[in-house]
């Protein structure tokens, strides 16, 4: 009978689940897993649903700190009442310096949080934001298939900054980069004819939230030109201006040059205390105008170096934008906390793109947990500047010394 019990357990095991089968098969395989780009796909997927269980807890076991978001629906809400001169609205932290697409998408806030009044609302809103900003790098990553998938674990789950940025700061940065990154969606898509517009359109709303979105703009004219021409790229580069205009239209006709001045006010003067980047210079320094037109110098001159010997063509969609904006971040006058959002997501991209053999992927993991370590650094040190600075030079001379300008793989057919 103990026989027969064997054999009748034996047959009623059945065949082993196919599922299980995979997942065996996976965990056997871990290191191509980690490692190879083909399996992008799986590995985002996990770290993604992750994320979503991430949020819930950091919004529930971590306090919220107010710093912009009330500031904000002041702003809006004396849009709501009627008031149209931009140098007559502001909050608890100063004049509304933000252009209009910035007053549209917090006035829908502003609404859909009863006021401002509905925080926890509020931080459920911008958890989607980041859920969403994730799909959307995760899809240029697999489209480009350049970064090994162990590295997406630390452009997500193991960044507290970037958590705190979107979920409990509530600042309008991560919302101009998601408008951001579904304008280089529609890149890669190839859609230049029938899309380009929508693209534009996108990609305009995301300046109009943000300026920061202005550092890709030097990238996006290159790609126009090669994919354009200069006689089809002027039409296209003047509906970009007629959409900022149509956009800030009810601020222009109450006062122009106050809508003007504040929303797009590149001069504006930073204060020492929040600087990420330049804590290691006196603050006399960091204040002088000469300084400023020396980086702005510098940013030009290298701009003009990537274009005539590292940007090549339109096929360099990701590269040319992305390298673009790492440059501005690399030559701002001043990099506040909220302000890592601007280039996070693309440093796996860069420090991938460089292909230079000596930088060997523990080392390229090395400058990420360094960069984290710097914008985690609060207040700001003499060495957090510098470590964030040799962080930023390692990366650039790479995009420079490395394979000459890292073709996409996403080539148009």
């Amino acid at each position: 009978m103990a026989a027969g019990a064997v054999v009748a357990r034996k047959k009623s095991a059945g065949p082993p689940s196919p599922i299980w089968g995979t997942l065996r098969a996976l965990w056997k395989d871990k290191q191509r897993v980690l490692f190879k780009p083909e399996y992008t796909l799986l590995v985002t997927a996990v770290l993604w649903i992750a994320e979503i269980g991430i949020n819930i807890w950091v919004i529930h076991r971590v306090a919220y700190t107010e710093i912009d978001w009330k500031a904000y629906m002041d702003e809006v809400e004396g849009v709501i009442n009627g008031t149209y001169d931009y140098t007559q609205l502001k909050g608890d932290t100063g004049p509304l310096v933000y252009p209009a697409g910035f007053v549209y998408i917090f006035t829908v806030l502003y609404y859909v949080t009863g006021r401002g009044r509905d925080v926890r609302l509020g931080q459920y809103l911008f958890a989607v934001f980041y859920l969403v900003t994730l799909l959307l790098v995760f899809r240029i990553y697999l489209r480009t298939s350049k970064v090994p998938p162990f590295v997406f674990f630390f452009m997500c789950c193991a960044s507290y900054r970037i958590h705190s940025i979107f979920i409990l700061r509530l600042f309008n940065d991560p919302v101009a980069m998601m408008l951001l990154f579904v304008a280089v969606n529609l890149f890669l898509d190839g859609r230049w004819t029938l899309g380009c517009c929508f693209y534009r359109q996108v990609l305009r709303l995301a300046v109009s939230v943000k300026m920061n979105v202005f550092l890709f703009a030097p990238g996006l004219l290159f790609l126009l030109l090669c994919e354009f021409g200069l006689l089809r790229s002027i039409p296209r580069l003047s509906l970009c201006a007629a959409i900022q205009v149509a956009l800030g239209l009810p601020f222009l006709l109450e006062n122009p040059l106050g809508y003007v001045s504040r929303s797009f006010d590149l001069g504006r003067q930073f204060l020492f205390e929040w600087t990420v980047n330049w804590r290691f210079l006196p603050e006399e320094v960091f204040l002088s105008r000469y300084f400023h037109l020396a980086l702005l110098g510098a940013h030009l001159s290298m701009l003009l170096l990537f274009t005539l010997y590292r940007w090549n063509s339109a096929a360099q969609i990701t590269y040319t934008l992305f390298t673009s904006n790492f440059i501005g971040v690399c030559f701002s006058r001043s990099l506040h906390y909220q302000f890592y959002v601007w280039y996070f997501h693309t440093l796996p991209y860069l420090l991938w793109s460089g292909r230079v053999t000596k930088l060997a992927p523990l080392l390229r993991v090395l400058i990420l947990g360094l960069v984290e370590l710097s914008w985690n650094t609060y207040p700001s040190t003499v060495y957090s500047s510098a470590v964030l600075h040799a962080c930023h030079l390692i990366i650039l001379l790479s995009l420079w010394y490395g394979e000459e300008a890292a073709v996409d793989l996403h080539k148009r057919k």
